[in-house]
């Protein structure tokens, strides 16, 4: 009977971690309502094939068959239209721009658990999309990506070499420290959470550590620029100060006075910073 009762009660205990979790990865799943059409820029509606079967939604936003491209990446909960403000500000520079929804998010392939490793994948997957683009000459890529999905461009950067450049903004750089500070927000004790990590790990094979930007960043052969309000309080400044330790060589950190996770593009002196990076990073043929 005692045996009987320890597995009732592991049963119910896993019931209520993956309840736990499930609600941990909830969030509103939202499509754009707004396209690259609404400010005259030239457009088309793309699936990019996935690792595991299902498909990316995207735009493909041409320059010009020899030019680099980049590829725009939205962070946690948001879409394509998240990117509409780099969209108008890097098209005219020259690039051809690809962007695109991560899985379980927007009109992509729905997931059970995605994490900043499910959007390095779709980043990779992204990349051999352009790459093997029969619209294109050029090889040159590079990334800009936001909150998660800058995380996810560090770490993408880390396993493939034929990525250049990379610009995030407001990167994560470990999966474990964002959700600790969530958690001790929430005064839950850190045992817990150690317990909840482990069981992820164990139940539905996600390795925390295996997938965080930071254990990449060491490897990547591209010139990264990491841009970080200075008031962020969804991600503090110290990951990004992570990044700039574990791969000084490569990688610069520009500190954007008085904003926080959302807001640095509205800096008077963000997209000059960005165009002079990209200027010598991965020019394009308007420089």
């Amino acid at each position: 009977m005692t045996l009987l009762w320890i597995i009732v009660s592991i049963v119910i205990i896993s019931l209520l971690l993956d309840r736990g979790i499930d609600k941990m990865y909830a969030y509103k799943i939202t499509t754009h309502r707004n396209t690259p059409a609404k400010f005259e820029i030239p457009f088309e509606e793309i699936q990019i094939p996935t690792q595991d079967g299902g498909h990316l939604y995207g735009w493909w936003i041409p320059a010009s068959p020899d030019a680099p491209t980049l590829i725009l990446v939205h962070g946690w909960s948001r879409n394509v239209e998240r990117m509409m403000a780099y969209i108008r500000e890097l098209h005219p520079q020259g690039y051809n721009l690809l962007v695109f929804d991560a899985r379980n998010h927007g009109n992509s392939t729905l997931i059970m658990h995605p994490t900043v490793g499910t959007f390095t994948e779709d980043i990779l997957d992204a990349v051999n999309y352009v790459l093997n683009s029969e619209k294109l000459t050029s090889p040159e890529i590079g990334l800009v990506g936001l909150s998660i999905g800058g995380g996810a461009a560090i770490a993408a950067a880390g396993q493939d070499e034929r990525i250049q450049t990379v610009i995030t903004v407001g990167a994560l750089s470990h999966p474990i420290k964002v959700m600790s500070a969530q958690f001790e927000e929430k005064h839950i004790p850190k045992f817990i959470a150690s317990f909840l990590f482990g069981y992820m790990r164990y139940r539905h094979g996600i390795d925390f550590n295996k997938i965080a930007p930071l254990t990449h960043i060491p490897n990547a052969k591209a010139e990264i620029l990491l841009m970080h309000g200075e008031n962020d309080e969804t991600i503090p400044i110290d990951q990004a100060e992570d990044f700039l330790v574990a791969n000084p060589k490569k990688t610069q950190l520009w500190i954007v006075p008085e904003k926080g996770h959302s807001d640095c593009h509205l800096h008077p002196q963000f997209w000059e910073k960005v165009s002079v990076f990209l200027e010598g990073s991965l020019p394009s043929q308007k420089k």
